[in-house]
C-alpha cells in the first residue's frame, strides 16, 4: 500500500452504518454490543450480526482533542510562566542583573 492510499475502512451500506457513522469513524470512542439469538429461527440474522461486529471491530480511529488554536496557545502560555515563575523562586535566574525586570515583574502581579 503506497503512502497516499488511504487504508480501507470495514463500512458496509446499511442503516445501522449510517446511523453510526459519527461514532464509528468520527472523532470519539465507540463500544459496540452484539446481541444475538440462540434459536434457529434467528440463525441468518445472528450470523449477520456477528459479521457487522467483527468488521465494525477492525475500524480504527485516532481521535483528537477538539480545541481552539487561542485556547491551546494560552494553556501553553500560562504552563510557561509557572515554569518561569518557579525557576525564578527557585534563584536559578538572577532577576536583580537584569535592569527593568524586576520592576516590570512587580508591575504585572
Amino acid at each position: 500500500m503506497s503512502a497516499k492510499q488511504k487504508p480501507f475502512v470495514p463500512y458496509r451500506d446499511s442503516a445501522l452504518t449510517w446511523l453510526l457513522k459519527d461514532s464509528l469513524g468520527g472523532n470519539s470512542k465507540t463500544i459496540m454490543v452484539a446481541a444475538i439469538s440462540p434459536a434457529d429461527c434467528n440463525y441468518a440474522e445472528s450470523l449477520s450480526t456477528l459479521r457487522y461486529a467483527d468488521r465494525a471491530k477492525n475500524i480504527v480511529n485516532k481521535p483528537t482533542v477538539n480545541e481552539d488554536p487561542n485556547v491551546k496557545l494560552i494553556r501553553e502560555l500560562r504552563a510557561e510562566i509557572v515554569r518561569l515563575k518557579a525557576l525564578i523562586a527557585s534563584g536559578l535566574v538572577n532577576v536583580s542583573s537584569s535592569p527593568g525586570v524586576a520592576e516590570k515583574l512587580q508591575e504585572n502581579e
